[in-house]
Formats: C-alpha cells, structure tokens, sequence
C-alpha cells in the first residue's frame, strides 16, 4: 500500500503521554523511521468525549494506515475503535469491563504525571458501558498481551474476550507490564504485517 501507518497510542486512566510505556514507544517508532507517524494524545475527559475526540483524530488521519496501541483504560478504547474503524490494535493489559471497576472508583482521583483531578461519575459508568461491544466482530484484528502478575486488573477477562485473537501471556509481572520494549518488535510486526494484509 502506499499509505503510510500511523500509530495512535492510548495511554491507561491517570496516565500520560509521558508514561514509561508512550515514551518507549515513541523511541522504538523513531528506531524503524516512523518518528513523524505516532501519536499519543492526552485523554483526560469522560468516556465519551474522549471516543469523540479519538474520533477526530482518526479522521484527520484517514489517508493513513492508522493502527492502534492500547494500555489499560486505553485498551478498552482502542477495542471500541479497532471495532468501529476496522483497523488493527495491540492491547496491554486491557480493561474489559471498566465500568465494573469504577464503581468502586467514584469521585476524585490525582493524574500520576500532570496532577490534574479527575472526577468519576455515574455518568462515566454508563458511558463506559455504552462502548462495550461483545462479542467482537473483527477478532484477528487484536493481538494481546497480558502478564499474570497484573494487580490491578483479571488478566483471565482478557483472555476470555480475546480468545479467538493473537495472544502474548506472561507470567508474573505486573499492571504496568514488565519489561514492555522487549514485546515492541513483535507490537510492530503484528500491527504493520496487519495493514500490509489489508487489515480485518
């Protein structure tokens, strides 16, 4: 194809750009001459803002080969999209029913960058849940990756969503994945050998 890729990363909740994850990502796509073509916004508003602004971004980029990383909270956003543009996305460690979680999680919680406050509401809840989509329509168009060790989050609710998808399991490790530039070049070969293929 003559379009190039662009990578869109989705950092998790309270995360950043400056996460450890979006900067070794963004140095790896720098190593293969992709410097210019990846993007990680900031996404600091609810659910649906910021699937509609994602969205905006999407189609600014519609000339591209757009692939999707997604980490956490990220992960489950780059499902709905992945789902809704039928475009290839590698999952960290993702959420798969955030709302659940957020239950537990209302009212204020600290950026662990930027120190912003961000405020969860019943109105997040019901807007996470009105991005689920099971079962998944386009399955070979994931590749995920989890590590056992994940505190934060049921690795095994992953595995159940995507369990007709690519599927990188560790042992141990921890919500943040450990040693996550190791897997860079295998992110990289799934998600370019993916738009070379014409995606799902």
């Amino acid at each position: 194809m003559s379009a190039d890729p662009f990578v869109l990363y989705l950092h998790g909740f309270l995360s950043s750009p400056e996460s450890k994850k979006a900067q070794q990502t963004i140095a790896y796509c720098e190593e293969i001459g992709l410097q210019q073509s990846i993007a990680v916004p900031q996404m600091r508003n609810g659910p649906a803002a910021t699937i509609r602004e994602l969205r905006v971004l999407i189609e600014e980029h519609q000339q591209d080969q757009i692939v999707l990383i997604g980490s956490s909270l990220g992960g489950y956003y780059a499902t709905y999209l992945s789902e809704e543009y039928g475009i290839p996305a590698v999952l960290i460690n993702p959420a798969v029913r955030p709302y659940e979680l957020w239950e537990t999680h209302l009212g204020e919680h600290r950026n662990y960058y930027s120190n912003e406050i961000h405020i969860v509401s019943r109105e997040d809840i019901e807007e996470l849940k009105d991005l689920e989509i099971s079962p998944l329509k386009n399955p070979a168009n994931f590749m995920l990756f989890v590590q056992t060790g994940d505190e934060t989050l049921d690795y095994r609710q992953a595995l159940e969503k995507f369990s007709s998808s690519s599927r990188v399991v560790r042992e141990n490790g921890n919500h943040s994945y450990e040693n996550f530039k190791l897997e860079l070049p295998a992110i990289f070969d799934f998600l370019l050998s993916r738009i070379t293929q014409g995606g799902g």
